[in-house]
């Protein structure tokens, strides 16, 4: 069993940037595949960015690419989301998750939950 709890949630003015951590707890991270979902009032949770058990393939949803970048320290046990250039529709709770299985079609089917963090981006 892993706890994973997020940490570095706020509020940010659009354009701006913010890094959210992930760590866990309970067990090492280094057997999970990793991942980062969002979700946003009134819509359903979405997939945001996968990163591989070594960190050597990472995965993003087309909204955010070439603006978050995940990573990981499998020694810290702590999955990263480095946000830039923020939007207002970034505006969500992002999830840290976790798999015990190989990132599928470029993302996750999580075993494992964060209690979530709320990014709230303002124009």
């Amino acid at each position: 069993q892993v706890q994973l709890v997020e940490f570095g949630g706020g509020l940010m003015q659009a354009g701006g940037s913010l890094t959210l951590s992930c760590a866990a707890s309970g067990r090492t991270l280094s057997s999970y595949a990793m991942g980062w979902f969002r979700q946003a009032p009134g819509k359903e949770r979405e997939f945001v960015a996968s990163i591989s058990w070594t960190g050597g393939r990472s995965y993003y949803a087309d909204s955010v690419k070439a603006r978050f970048t995940i990573s990981r320290a499998n020694a810290k046990n702590t999955v990263y989301l480095q946000m830039n250039s923020l939007k207002p529709e970034d505006t969500a709770v992002y999830y840290c998750a976790g798999d015990t299985r190989p990132i599928l079609d470029g993302t996750i089917r999580p075993n494992y939950w964060g209690q979530g963090t709320q990014v709230t981006v303002s124009s």
